[in-house]
């Protein structure tokens, strides 16, 4: 097309001309928007970069599990293995005694005597019938066998013999009961009587008590009741700091209405009777055996709910971990709960909050 007849196009029809510089403008502007925002990104990128926190650094301690015997502690105090109220069995006058209050006493030793009275004269009568039942008894045998004595005859002789020996071993018990001596090896704790005193029968004259084995009497929860046997060894620690080595002898098969608790016993040797029945004694029982791990109290933490437990490591990020306390001790506490094996947070799990990102050096 000539240049004239491009020209005469244009000129008939200037908004073409307009529309073209516009469209030019346009883009032109677009372009240095475009640039003005990229340089805007990037400057914030730059900033952010200037601004970036660093990440916590913590020291990481790798803990291994142990099986160890969870324990309880339980209190009572020391009983003696038996005791008993020692009684007249006949009445009469106490006409000497033999011991003092607080003195070791063996069994049968004599204690106390009550006046014999007419007991002898009783049995030296019983004893004189005895003779006479037992001759009438040999001749109504002897006529018996010879057929001169009916079967009626030798029956009452012979009932006549049963009751003369019942009479004799009847007097021979009341005398013995006029002596009174000791049931067992014990110490005489309690003396009733003086000698010259009137005691009839069912009297309290002594109270002995048998100290050479000890017991200790508590009550074990309905929740432990279960995770404990007769004849398991228990550990007796005395108000002294004496530790003694003991027996679970008596586990009670019925609670405290009360309490909800069950009654146990723990039976001790008591050598030398150095130990004193009353004293207050603190008794540990093993439950069970458990996996557990041994941490100071200062790694423990506690999280938002206030549940106790520790803060771990797992893939470089801080995981708190629930736990259950086994066994204290002076220098740490078992905890259950964490695995075989555990790494745990040591240093700087106060600043740190679970699901955090860390920096960890291991120890």
């Amino acid at each position: 097309m000539p240049t004239s007849r491009v020209g005469g196009f244009f000129a008939q029809r200037p908004w073409i001309i307009s529309l073209v510089l516009f469209i030019g403008l346009s883009l032109w502007m677009g372009m240095g928007v475009l640039k003005a925002e990229e340089e805007t990104q990037n400057k914030k990128a730059q900033e952010n970069k200037e601004i970036e926190i660093p990440l916590a650094r913590v020291v990481v301690t790798t803990f291994n599990a142990e099986p160890v015997a969870k324990k309880i502690d339980l209190y009572g105090r020391t009983a003696p293995d038996r005791v008993v109220n020692v009684s007249a069995e006949t009445g009469g006058k106490i006409i000497s005694l033999n011991v003092r209050k607080g003195e070791y006493v063996k069994k049968g030793q004599l204690l106390a005597s009550i006046d014999k009275s007419d007991l002898t004269v009783q049995m030296d009568r019983a004893k004189a019938m005895l003779k006479v039942k037992q001759k009438e008894y040999d001749a109504a045998k002897s006529l018996k066998t010879r057929g001169l004595q009916g079967e009626v005859a030798f029956a009452n002789a012979e009932a006549s013999l049963a009751d003369a020996k019942a009479t004799v071993d009847s007097a021979q018990t009341a005398l013995n009961d006029t002596v009174i001596k000791a049931p067992f090896n014990g110490i005489l704790d309690e003396l009733h009587v003086e000698e010259g005193d009137f005691v009839a029968r069912g009297d309290r004259v002594a109270k002995i008590l048998d100290l050479e084995k000890l017991v200790i009497q508590a009550d074990l929860s309905e929740r432990h009741i279960q995770q404990v046997a007769k004849g398991q060894v228990a550990k007796v620690t005395l108000l002294n700091g004496q530790q003694l080595a003991g027996v679970l002898r008596y586990v009670s098969k019925t609670s405290s209405i009360t309490t909800n608790t069950f009654p146990i016993e723990v039976e001790i040797e008591n050598k030398g009777l150095a130990v004193p029945a009353g004293i207050s004694a603190e008794v540990e029982l093993e439950l069970d055996t458990r996996m557990a791990v041994k941490l100071t109290p200062a790694m423990l933490a506690l999280d938002e709910a206030g549940n106790l437990g520790v803060k771990t490591l797992r893939d470089d990020h801080v995981e708190f971990v629930g736990i259950q306390i086994v066994k204290a001790e002076q220098d740490g506490v078992w905890l259950s709960g964490l695995g075989e094996q555990v790494d745990v947070i040591t240093v700087g799990q106060g600043f740190v909050r679970s699901g955090d990102q860390v920096t960890a050096v291991r120890q």
